[in-house]
């Protein structure tokens, strides 16, 4: 089994208000590739309760048959719309895969 572990820093909001709504909807869009990619094994994706934090804001982390399916999910056409979102309103990620 493949773990996938990816942390999310959002760049600066004008509001916390405006922050809350772009965290939700990555969350949100992060969830849904459970639902469109048969390879995600396994999806949890949570919000930092320290909001005001110097760290990351989203933490994901996924499990995968192999690095195969790693692969496979990492190339999926809903997967790159997904990064997308995420780079338009990141400043910083950090990711790690490990096999378990």
């Amino acid at each position: 089994m493949i773990n996938h572990i990816v942390l999310f820093k959002l760049k600066e909001f004008e509001n916390e208000d405006l922050k809350a709504v772009v965290r939700s909807k990555i969350k949100k869009a992060l969830l849904a590739l459970k639902e469109s990619i048969s390879e995600i094994k396994f999806m949890k994706v949570g919000e930092n309760y320290e909001l005001n934090s110097a760290s990351y804001d989203i933490g994901l982390i996924t499990h995968f048959e192999s690095i195969g399916d790693l692969t496979l999910y990492q190339i999926h056409p809903e997967h790159l719309k997904v990064i997308e979102l995420v780079k338009q309103n990141t400043v910083e990620k950090a990711a790690v895969d490990f096999e378990f």
